[in-house]
């Protein structure tokens, strides 16, 4: 079992040098600087990576069959700790499921990917589809501008909670939510780093969502 102290420190092991990790979003992530976040973790732990902007902003999900190699050649260094990848589309991308279609065939097999649409018109049912055929996570990403419904694509779910501030009420009512979803896993993230707040908010959610079987 993997204790939640042991995560924090090596988090913030991997956390400290900032300036690195500016770099590494800039040229898509380097080897050896994986290598040493994958010996620095514990077991258990896993890496939830966000796919670079070169991939989702500006080809925005066309023609980029080489970026897509290149980078799942370098995470690939992460081994059994890398998680999912998240791929957060533009707010002005509308649905295009030919494109989206062809993109989920770029993806390895047996990889976990999440996508993050930010525009209403992918909340269809032939959306949800393609991404079941590939066990794709859609990301129930809640926040004041946009409300992303809770459907199960896969069998893991991804969570993005982006409001300014969530109460116990909100919790319990997450909790109950989740547990009511046919998922074997999920990751859920909180928007609240700079208060430091994120780490206390997941806390409370996975006890909520653990104290009724």
């Amino acid at each position: 079992m993997v204790r939640l102290n042991d995560i924090a420190s090596a988090a913030a092991r991997v956390k400290q040098d900032r300036k690195a990790m500016s770099c590494l979003i800039r040229l898509a992530y380097d080897k050896e600087t994986l290598a040493g976040w994958r010996a620095e973790v514990p077991e258990g732990f896993r890496f939830a990576l966000k796919a670079p902007q070169r991939i989702t902003h500006q080809k925005r999900l066309s023609g980029c069959e080489e970026t897509v190699a290149f980078f799942y050649r370098v995470v690939a260094e992460l081994g059994g700790k890398l998680g999912p990848v998240l791929y957060q589309l533009p707010p002005n991308m509308k649905k295009d499921l030919p494109l989206l279609a062809s993109f989920l065939d770029l993806l390895p097999p047996g990889g976990r990917a999440a996508f993050e649409f930010r525009h209403a018109t992918w909340f269809a049912d032939d959306v949800y589809g393609a991404l079941r055929a590939r066990n794709a996570a859609l990301c129930v990403a809640e926040s004041e501008e946009l409300e992303v419904p809770l459907v199960a694509t896969a069998d893991w779910g991804y969570l993005r909670f982006r409001k300014a501030d969530y109460g116990g009420p909100d919790l319990e009512a997450w909790a109950e939510r989740l547990r009511d979803q046919p998922w074997t896993e999920a990751f859920a993230f909180f928007k609240h780093e700079e208060e430091g707040k994120g780490p206390r908010l997941a806390a409370a959610l996975l006890a909520l969502v653990e104290s009724r079987p």
